[in-house]
């Protein structure tokens, strides 16, 4: 149902808004939160008519929907191993950011949020490098407006249609990674990403599904059975869906994302 862009309380397109879920201790629960909330709002949008949708950018027109996620990690005493007090963070925050980098082209597939011919993008963080501001076309960036207690890393590049679990699971293991590996992150970008001749994403549904069959810090997250399997589903997906015209792909996912 179109809704008039004069009448419609938004946030960045008409009937668009911004959920903020609580934090949970737990990453399974949070991605239930997240599972459950889309279910409610899809059955009570459908009582009144209207269709309740998470689709990441289903109009050229109008701003796309993501899906942010924030994290940090807590030690034996309940200490947030990201802060050690200053503004840049601990030495593990940027390896924990390093991690999330690497990893990024590969779990393009999972987070799901990559321009096709249907839908172009609307500040979307394509761009694979850190900021440590409130940036909008950065992928990463470190959050610490509460104070260095609640420093936490900020992944913006899952659109609001994704899996949460396997997105979840996709960034929090691409972290540990870094951890294991203790590697250094690059220093973080200041300005908009855009304009940097920075390293980009897969910007298609084939190059995401190469790069999360090859990519070896994917092989390091999720098991060899579960990649091959997701990859045949996605590319037999791909297939049929190069069937449809634009207008057809929106209306089929508009109602089921």
């Amino acid at each position: 149902m179109d809704i008039p862009a004069d009448t419609a309380i938004s946030e960045a397109a008409p009937g668009q808004f911004e959920i903020n879920m609580m934090h949970q201790p737990d990453p399974l629960k949070a991605a239930d939160d997240a599972w459950l909330f889309k279910l409610l709002v899809k059955g009570l949008a459908r009582q009144y008519g209207f269709a309740g949708s998470f689709m990441a950018k289903p109009y050229e027109e109008w701003n796309g929907s993501g899906m942010h996620m924030h994290f940090s990690i807590l030690d034996r005493e309940g200490n947030n191993i990201f802060d050690n007090g200053t503004p840049e963070g601990s030495e593990r925050l940027s390896h924990a950011v390093a991690g999330c980098l690497a990893a990024m082209p590969g779990s393009t597939l999972l987070l799901r949020r990559m321009k096709t011919a249907m839908t172009g993008w609307s500040r979307m963080p394509m761009r694979r490098r850190a900021s440590d501001g409130p940036m909008k076309t950065a992928p990463r960036r470190s959050a610490s407006s509460s104070g260095p207690k609640a420093r936490r890393i900020e992944h913006r590049v899952a659109g609001g249609d994704v899996n949460p679990y396997l997105s979840v699971a996709a960034v929090l293991g691409a972290a540990l990674n870094g951890l294991e590996d203790a590697r250094p992150a690059s220093a973080p970008i200041k300005g908009n990403a855009y304009d940097q001749g920075l390293p980009q994403l897969p910007a298609s549904w084939a190059e995401a599904i190469d790069a999360f069959e090859a990519s070896p810090e994917i092989g390091r997250i999720f098991s060899a059975h579960l990649i091959e399997n997701f990859v045949m589903i996605k590319r037999q997906e791909l297939h049929y869906m190069a069937e449809l015209s634009d207008e057809e792909t929106v209306e089929l996912y508009l109602d089921t994302v």
